[in-house]
């Protein structure tokens, strides 16, 4: 999935709490989570410590905000594929699979937002994780459920491979390890798809 692209003028003109997700996304996506203090972030929103407080709590809450924020734009995905194509399934796996591909060129060295999240992010019990963990679940309920429409044998099976494949071409794509990240794993999950 792609960053997006900061547009000062517009963020001038947001309400306060859009202001502070805009700079913590922008930052939490090219520095990390823990290494982006509340101070940080108050100065790129133009704002202070104690309205991010006021608006979100803790930072704590501000990184699970930011990463709902992130899952809702994956489901969104989701959403699409079955809209663009309704009573086909294999064509939805393949739009998932193409949304991931096409998102590849743009992974700056930071990578995922979740996988990032992940490691930076240990305790289980942490909101934000807690945001991911949901979030990776309902993807892998909505995933299986496309692999059992398209009728695919051992759908469980099948969404495992094809999430192996989406998350890993994000990982490979960040670490430079694999050329033609997108051409392969389109590759394999059409093979997935096409059993």
């Amino acid at each position: 999935m792609t960053a997006p692209v900061r547009r000062p003028s517009r963020v001038a003109k947001l309400p306060p709490r859009e202001r502070i997700l805009d700079a913590a996304e922008e930052l939490f996506r090219s520095e990390g989570i823990r290494r982006v203090g509340v101070q940080a972030i108050a100065e790129r929103a133009g704002t202070t410590k104690m309205a991010i407080y006021r608006h979100f709590g803790t930072k704590d809450a501000l990184v699970a905000e930011w990463l709902r924020i992130v899952a809702a734009d994956y489901q969104a995905a989701f959403d699409r594929v079955e809209a663009d194509f309704p009573d086909r399934p294999g064509e939805q796996i393949l739009g998932l699979a193409r949304f991931i591909a096409e998102g590849l060129p743009a992974i700056s060295h930071r990578g995922c937002p979740f996988i990032n999240s992940l490691a930076e992010l240990p305790d289980r019990s942490h909101p934000a994780r807690q945001v991911i963990e949901e979030h990776k679940a309902r993807q892998a309920r909505r995933l299986t459920g496309m692999c059992v429409r398209a009728a695919l044998p051992d759908p469980e099976q099948a969404a495992a491979q094809i999430t192996f494949v989406l998350e890993g071409a994000q990982v490979s794509t960040q670490n430079g390890s694999i050329d033609r990240a997108g051409e392969r794993l389109m590759s394999i999950v059409e093979g997935i798809v096409g059993r």
